[in-house]
């Protein structure tokens, strides 16, 4: 039974933690970079205490409270202070420099996104609309080997503005050559993902990877393959 609207034709995904693993793949670059620089810290511990603090961060940055540099610092300052680890300005700039550059060498994907995507692209058109710094993105779809999968990528940077402000979705929306009433975004944050989609007039599905308790009543999916019993 198909739960969602069949007139259906466009979907887009968001990048990071819906369809690229990232916390595996942050996880293994920060692992690299602290080796790298002589940095003998225990990732449980500081992984532990980072997350949230970047969680907060990010939505800091889609805010347009904090421009980016302070994103990508401020996290790392943070974190070490917390931690009680001993820094100064020219280590976390050369952290924070080297993470971005390394972050999309490690390419896992979530489980089951591959046969997500042949099963959709047989009768879909697919697309990518992330906050995610541009630099890193397309890197992050080549490299893990998923890129081919879509006819357009649209990052908030190209847009000028961050889901869930509406401009992003109506540019990534042109773009596709798609209308929001044939458009259908799946993605793992409920404010920018899918808020923002529902305020521009698209249906959506709400990936709830953390298995976070919300009152959101819309639909939603734990595992990717569910798209198969709704699409």
């Amino acid at each position: 039974m198909h739960l969602i609207s069949n007139n259906i034709e466009h979907i887009f995904f968001d990048l990071d933690h819906t369809l690229w693993d990232f916390e595996k793949n942050s996880a293994l670059s920060f692992q690299y970079i602290f080796q790298q620089a002589g940095l003998s810290i225990d990732m449980a511990a500081f992984l532990k205490v980072y997350n949230p603090i970047n969680d907060n961060y990010w939505k800091l940055y889609r805010e347009d409270k904090i421009p980016k540099e302070a994103l990508r610092t401020g996290r790392l300052v943070d974190t070490f202070e917390q931690l009680n680890i001993t820094y100064n300005t020219a280590l976390v700039t050369t952290l924070a420099d080297a993470y971005i550059q390394h972050l999309p060498q490690n390419n896992y994907l979530l489980e089951g996104v591959e046969e997500c995507l042949e099963y959709l692209n047989k009768n879909y058109k697919l697309h990518i609309i992330t906050n995610g710094f541009s630099e890193v993105q397309h890197v992050k779809l080549k490299k893990s080997g998923i890129k081919d999968y879509f006819l357009s990528i649209t990052t908030s940077e190209e847009a000028g503005v961050k889901k869930p402000h509406p401009l992003i979705f109506e540019k990534a929306l042109h773009k596709a050559a798609a209308e929001n009433k044939n458009a259908l975004m799946i993605g793992d944050n409920l404010e920018a993902d899918i808020l923002g989609a529902k305020q521009f007039g698209m249906q959506s599905v709400y990936f709830n990877t953390r298995g976070e308790k919300h009152n959101y009543n819309g639909k939603q999916i734990a595992k990717l393959s569910e798209l198969k019993h709704i699409l």
